[in-house]
């Protein structure tokens, strides 16, 4: 089959199984997530869509999740957005339902989901997440691209093209705040284009010109901090005026006053403050790793999945991207990305100490390699979470992945990622620190190693409990003789380990059978209890 039709296939397979294109409010992507917005939450099938051999996984959030994975996700996106726009175009007029009455029927529903992660603090970080991911691709692009510069710089190769490679690298990360002034427009409720002009102020050359605090003010000061504070500003600005300004002159007096009243508070206030704290953090950063490295990368290897689960590691996205404007890569991130390691150390474990159970095996087989490149949330959602233990044992292995890390930062080996947004192997071609990149790979490469070897040995020694292995290290095929004699699998109920099975084989596999009663399978961790 086609790229494009496969992609069209998943596309249709999806749509009719959360309620069809009527049901479709909003459609976005991130890195590995379809993020749908739904009128009536009643009307998705979780389990037929988690059954689909593309679909990793969902998650609830403000938001209706369907884990694509890398790559898959953004070419799936534009299929589904097609699909939606033709089914609202042929859809018979429903007269007994209106649009009110629709709404109506799913606001209880959607209330008491959002309700659960509506803390002021979340849907700040929320919106925080919203202004910066967009930019991530840019960013991998970019560093990916600086990265094989510096390679050809240092080793003397084609001179003539390694400054065109530097400007193409460069020209996102020098500009990178007008970008954030943008995006902090357009999600906090303003005029983004006038989000992105007073932004554009604190990289402006002319700056350089200005004294500020006794102090004169150079390009970029602030950086992405400066941006964010200046947009939020700006907007604030705007819907005063929108307020006060009378309407036949709303329309050169609102953007006037907006760039006026922001711009001055900027130059004058915001990126000496900003710069300051940006400072403050790069200083902090430094010496966090430089002298309590192991410890601090043995906590933020181990907490990072935990902040995952929880939405809290959307804070640390601007703190990546002032570390990246700073000194030209992140420190943290490479620390972190241990985290997915021992998550795969876990995985593989539970392989082991699971030989009956051909369901998580398939499970963890098929999800091992994305697991591998960085994307946990198949393994996470699918098998450690679920199991309950397996999942503190796998942030146990990311721990002393991130000790061993942390260690040679202290050392002096500083290891760092030029972006945000890949993990695991397909952190690579990003890596960068103070020592050749010969060593920067060996360090980061060493500690996966020591994430996966820590990952495995929690988990297999110390991951499973006896009740737990009784319960899950059972066979869940069916056996021959039954499908001999019946010309197909035992019926047996729509289990969660059903699920599984038809997940891995495929549409139409008859590769499922009855379960232990009682049981559940571990790839629906809103049905199964995690277990300690």
């Amino acid at each position: 089959m086609a790229t494009e039709d496969k992609n069209r296939a998943t596309a249709a397979a999806i749509l009719p199984l959360v309620g069809g294109a009527a049901n479709v409010s909003s459609i976005a992507h991130c890195m590995t997530r379809l993020r749908l917005g739904l009128h009536d939450r009643s009307l998705v099938d979780d389990e037929a869509l988690k059954a689909l051999p593309a679909v990793m996984g969902v998650v609830e959030d403000d938001t209706y999740q369907i884990v694509l994975g890398p790559g898959t996700v953004a070419r799936v996106t534009p299929e589904f957005e097609q699909l939606v726009e033709e089914g609202r175009e042929t859809a018979p007029p429903q007269a007994a339902v209106s649009s009110d009455d629709l709404a109506a029927q799913g606001a209880a529903i959607k209330a008491q989901q959002k309700a659960k992660n509506a803390t002021p603090f979340k849907l700040f970080l929320r919106k925080i997440a919203n202004i910066f991911v967009p930019l991530i691709p840019a960013l991998i692009g970019c560093g990916i691209i600086a990265g094989l510069n510096g390679l050809l710089v240092n080793l003397g190769w084609l001179p003539a093209v390694t400054p065109a490679l530097a400007a193409m690298a460069s020209g996102f990360m020098a500009l990178i705040a007008v970008f954030v002034g943008y995006n902090t427009a357009k999600e906090f409720g303003g005029t983004p284009i006038l989000g992105g002009a007073v932004a554009a102020i604190i990289v402006f050359p002319g700056v350089a010109n200005i004294d500020a605090f006794g102090q004169t003010l150079s390009p970029g000061q602030g950086g992405v901090l400066g941006a964010l504070g200046a947009a939020v500003l700006a907007v604030y600005v705007e819907k005063w005026c929108r307020r006060w300004v009378p309407e036949a002159l709303d329309v050169l007096v609102t953007p006037t006053l907006t760039v006026l009243i922001s711009g001055l508070a900027t130059i004058f206030g915001l990126m000496y403050v900003a710069g300051e704290i940006s400072s403050a953090i790069g200083t902090f950063a430094d010496w966090l790793l430089s002298n309590g490295g192991a410890g601090a990368g043995f906590v933020l290897g181990g907490l990072f999945l935990p902040l995952v689960m929880l939405g809290l590691h959307q804070a640390l996205i601007p703190i990546h991207t002032t570390l990246i404007e700073q000194q030209g890569y992140t420190v943290l991130l490479p620390i972190l990305a241990m985290a997915g390691a021992g998550q795969v150390g876990a995985a593989m474990a539970v392989y082991f100490r699971l030989p009956r159970n051909e369901s998580i095996r398939r499970t963890i087989k098929s999800a091992l390699p994305a697991g591998l490149l960085g994307v946990g949330e198949p393994l996470i959602y699918g098998v450690s979470l679920p199991l309950g233990r397996p999942f503190i044992t796998a942030c146990v292995g990311g721990a002393f992945g991130g000790g061993f890390v942390g260690l040679f930062n202290q050392l002096g080996d500083t290891v760092g990622s030029t972006a945000i947004g890949p993990s695991g192997w397909a952190l690579f071609p990003l890596l960068d620190g103070n020592h050749g990149l010969g060593s920067t790979i060996a360090i980061y490469g060493a500690g996966l190693l020591v994430g996966y070897v820590a990952g495995f040995l929690a988990t297999y020694f110390f991951g499973f409990s006896k009740d737990l292995l009784t319960e899950f290290n059972v066979s869940q095929d069916p056996a021959p003789s039954t499908v001999a004699a019946t010309g197909g699998p035992h019926p047996t109920p729509d289990t969660d380990a059903d699920a599984d099975t038809n997940r891995a084989n495929g549409p139409g596999s008859t590769d499922s059978g009855p379960t232990d009663p009682g049981s559940t399978g571990p790839d629906s961790p809103e049905k199964a209890p995690a277990r300690v």
